[in-house]
């Protein structure tokens, strides 16, 4: 895939707008049906989009996350809270001893927001010390999720501002994970675009 030059085609018929614009990967797909076909996946991006917002649930404080919900706040924290959490906080981990409680007390909330804390994605933590917490917060904050709901992806993968380099790097990392996921690999690609948040698509070449 020819990312840079598509990138700098981009750039070029693109009208300079007065905010950062989001830079979308639009992979479509063929002989794929999202109700019947899975593509659930994420990956770690080389390089960070925007800072994400991270609440843990803990035993004890930690300064490494955005905020975190001790063991003795759980009771007094209400599900109505946490669904109001949900929409602040992009990601929640949680201590491995706690899960059971959260599990029971707000899974369905968190799992509907698609938000419970997840081992794969690094969520669950097995150790309460700030290099264990930190680790799994490095790893949220350059994660990104690919989910089809239809016969087409659009996965945020950087911003206007960044090099092209680093929106190329991006950008390989991205379809090298869904074609991995997906079914039949690079036979389900149809195509692949780039586009700004206020941007026509631009094609990118083989």
């Amino acid at each position: 895939m020819y990312f840079l030059e598509s990138l700098k085609e981009l750039r070029e018929k693109s009208k300079k707008r007065n905010f950062d614009q989001t830079l979308d990967l639009i992979i479509n797909l063929k002989n794929f049906d999202a109700r019947r076909d899975s593509l659930n996946t994420f990956t770690l991006l080389p390089h960070i989009i925007k800072k994400k917002k991270i609440c843990a649930f803990l035993e004890h404080p930690s300064e490494s996350v955005d905020y975190s919900i001790n063991k003795a706040d759980i009771d007094r924290i209400s599900p109505n809270e946490i669904k109001k959490m949900t929409k602040e906080y992009d990601f929640f981990i949680c201590s491995a001893r706690l899960m059971p409680i959260i599990a029971t007390k707000f899974g369905k909330i968190l799992g509907i927001a698609g938000k419970m804390p997840d081992p794969k994605m690094g969520g669950v933590i097995m150790q309460e010390n700030d290099d264990v917490i930190k680790d799994s917060v490095t790893k949220l904050l350059k994660m990104i999720k690919i989910r089809a709901k239809e016969s087409s992806l659009k996965i945020p993968i950087g911003k206007e501002s960044m090099a092209d380099q680093e929106l190329v790097d991006n950008a390989n990392e991205v379809l090298k994970a869904a074609v991995a996921a997906l079914p039949k690999k690079e036979l389900n690609i149809k195509s692949v675009m780039f586009k700004f948040t206020m941007s026509k698509p631009v094609k990118v070449k083989k």
